[in-house]
C-alpha cells in the first residue's frame, strides 16, 4: 500500500452555532490541513499521484474558503463549520474525479491550533 501526504493552510473565521463558549463567538483561526491519499497501484510514472495535482486540487478548495466567514458558506449556512465538517468537506471535494479504482483519500486533517485538530476517514 502506497500513501501520499500534501499539507497546506489557511485563514478563515467562523463561529460554532449550539455552542455554548467562546467558539460561539466570531473568530478565526490559521488552519493546516493534512490530506493522505492511499492506493496500491502506481501509475506508469512510477507515482500513486502527483504531489503538484494534490495541491492543484486542495487549492481549489482552500480559495473557497480562505479569508472567507466560513458560515457564510455553502454547505456550512446549514451545517457547523467545525474542524470535522471541515475535514468532511476536504475529503469530499477531493475525492470528486479521482481515479477511484486505484487511489482514495483516506484521510484529512484539519489542524485549527498548533496542538488541536480533527480527523476525517470514510
Amino acid at each position: 500500500m502506497f500513501e501520499v501526504c500534501v499539507q497546506q493552510s489557511f485563514a478563515a473565521g467562523h463561529s460554532l452555532r449550539n455552542y455554548r463558549g467562546k467558539c460561539e463567538n466570531v473568530h478565526g483561526h490559521n488552519y493546516k490541513i493534512e490530506v493522505i491519499l492511499r492506493g496500491e497501484a502506481l501509475d506508469a510514472t512510477g507515482l500513486l499521484v502527483d504531489f503538484v495535482e494534490v495541491k492543484r486540487r486542495m487549492n481549489e478548495v482552500i480559495d473557497y474558503l480562505d479569508h472567507q466567514y466560513i458560515n457564510d458558506l455553502k454547505p456550512f449556512d446549514e451545517i457547523n463549520p467545525s474542524a470535522e465538517n471541515i475535514a468532511w468537506f476536504f475529503h469530499r471535494r477531493l475525492s470528486e474525479g479521482l481515479d477511484s479504482d486505484r487511489i482514495a483519500v483516506a484521510e484529512v486533517k484539519v489542524w485549527e491550533t498548533d496542538v488541536t485538530y480533527a480527523v476525517y476517514r470514510p
